[in-house]
């Protein structure tokens, strides 16, 4: 076997590792210690092999972490950007693992991956490699992973120069362990997040829109017959602008006067377009805008005189819609809790100031079938232990659940 050969085996075998914890949860494999070998293992074969295997470690991670991101270009019309897309996650990652390729030196690649855990191509945050040990005994906040990296780059720096001492370094993990998150609480009420499976194909079929919303109103009817205070449903699940609706607010109104009702929808307001979500409580609704939107899925993240041409190319003008200035709360009894809407939920903007519970919505169909829901779930996790707050997700397709 020739070097070239190697080294691209070697870069592979770290991106599988540096992959695994997502395709392990992914299968229900969620092991505390398999998850911290595997993890350590990942990042310390990436601080060690060889140049060439850097970019192809790079190149691979972007792949799969991302494959799915194309996935939504089916529903564009512009489908042929599939591999497009996927192959253009490989560069990018390819790019940014780029500077690792200049030097063998463990505490400058160190760096290098302590640097991309803040960046965010294209304000998009998906990539976080402190995500590796959200299922281990090692903690996710950015200091413990600034130990794990700088305790395993002494330990290759001391293999390749002072062999004798190369175990010293790993003492430092025991910094780096997991002692406890903060405290979550459990919201004080009985609530119901509904998981539905309805295929993007179908979602926005106008001959659908009866049996959808049919649907809809048996979940809201058994949640109330169980017993729940609270049902949750997911992102667009009511696939049509509902303010323009006034049949199906009124149901909607009559029922909440029994149980408490979340649900996503569109919304229009001065001809402007929003995704927003629906609460219905004791007859009356309130309604939750967006505030981070998904780059290149609702808006797009290039100069003004690059937006338009893109938007219309590649997404038959659909990434126009606009966002509220702050989160939303809503208020339930006396709990409050914040709105996030599928890619919110993953950004440190929706758990800024005084949160205990966050109710997110997600419509993961456009990804079917892939890694993202579960990815996602992972980020949730990672965000919900990190201010120690607690997340009820509706999702359709895959993810729905109570996140802590």
């Amino acid at each position: 076997m020739n070097e070239k050969t190697k080294d691209i085996l070697f870069g592979l075998a770290s991106a599988i590792l540096f992959s695994a914890f997502i395709y392990l949860s992914a299968i229900g494999l969620e092991n505390k210690l398999l998850n911290t070998a595997v993890g350590l293992i990942a990042i310390a074969s990436i601080l060690y092999i060889p140049k060439r295997s850097v970019l192809v470690a790079g190149f691979s991670i972007g792949v799969l972490w991302f494959y799915w991101i194309g996935f939504s270009f089916e529903y564009q019309g512009v489908g042929f950007m599939i591999p497009i897309v996927t192959l253009g996650f490989g560069l990018l990652y390819m790019l940014l693992f780029l500077p690792m390729y200049f030097t063998t030196n463990p505490f400058f690649r160190a760096m290098v991956l302590l640097g991309l855990s803040y960046f965010q191509p294209f304000n998009w945050n998906w990539f976080k490699p402190e995500l590796l040990f959200i299922d281990s005994f090692i903690g996710v906040y950015k200091y413990q992973f600034a130990i794990v990296l700088f305790a395993l780059s002494g330990a290759v720096f001391a293999y390749k120069h002072y062999p004798k001492y190369k175990y010293f370094p790993l003492i430092l993990l025991v910094f780096a362990i997991n002692f406890g998150y903060p405290h979550q609480k459990i919201l004080p009420l009985n609530v119901k997040v509904v998981q539905t499976d309805i295929k993007q194909e179908d979602k926005w079929e106008e001959k659908n829109l009866y049996s959808t919303v049919e649907m809809i109103f048996k979940e809201i009817v058994q949640a109330k017959r169980e017993g729940y205070e609270v049902v949750v449903l997911p992102e667009s699940v009511f696939p049509l602008f509902l303010n323009k609706n006034p049949k199906l607010i009124e149901k909607l109104q009559k029922l909440s006067q029994e149980i408490t009702i979340i649900a996503g929808a569109l919304f229009v307001e001065d001809g402007k377009h929003y995704n927003v979500t629906y609460m219905f409580d004791y007859g009356r609704y309130s309604i939750a805008k967006k505030v981070v939107l998904v780059p290149f899925g609702e808006y797009i993240p290039l100069p003004s005189f690059m937006k338009k041409f893109v938007n219309d190319t590649f997404f038959n003008g659909a990434s126009d819609f606009v966002t509220a200035k702050e989160p939303t709360d809503f208020t339930i009894g006396k709990a409050k809790i914040r709105n996030a809407i599928c890619y919110e939920a993953t950004t440190d903007a929706i758990y800024q100031g005084d949160v205990d519970y966050v109710v997110a919505i997600s419509n993961n169909a456009w990804f079917a079938p892939s890694i993202e829901p579960t990815l996602q779930h992972l980020l949730m996790k990672y965000y919900a232990k990190k201010y120690g707050v607690t997340i009820y997700h509706s999702a359709n397709y895959k993810g729905s659940g109570v996140i802590k």
